[in-house]
């Protein structure tokens, strides 16, 4: 069983809480690096991966980091958050998401390094799902 288990509305239908791992998966790292490396140097991007393989695993609700990050909810029919919805039916773990803060100085928004479908896929499941992310800053 995971540490991580997040609200949907299952009790309404038919859809199982959302079930979480403990931490990131080993290749989530490099996908958020790939990301990163496209609106970062190497050496920042380098420190954010290093920072958040350190950061402890925190809670957000699905609809916060959607807003947080100032992105669009992709439906449910998009292939890879139907992907993860099926993953989630089928009583699979996800993934925390890797997530690199905003900065209201610099007024830059809270950035989805890695996981994006998968929050699309818990908001689609409850905008309350609670998702654990991994935070770290440039």
């Amino acid at each position: 069983m995971t540490k991580h288990e997040g609200p949907s509305h299952a009790d309404r239908d038919t859809d199982p809480p959302v079930k979480w791992l403990d931490k990131p998966e080993k290749h989530d790292y490099p996908a958020a690096a790939s990301y990163l490396s496209l609106i970062a140097g190497p050496k920042a991007v380098n420190r954010a991966v290093k920072a958040l393989r350190e950061a402890d695993t925190v809670s957000f609700k699905a609809k916060d980091l959607l807003r947080a990050a100032g992105l669009p909810l992709l439906p449910a029919d998009d292939p890879d958050v139907a992907k993860e919805l099926g993953r989630v039916r089928a009583g699979t773990a996800l993934s925390p998401c890797l997530i690199i803060c905003g900065n209201n100085k610099a007024r830059t928004a809270a950035r989805i390094a890695d996981g994006y479908h998968r929050v699309c896929a818990s908001y689609h499941l409850s905008e309350d799902t609670v998702v654990p992310a991994r935070i770290a800053g440039f």
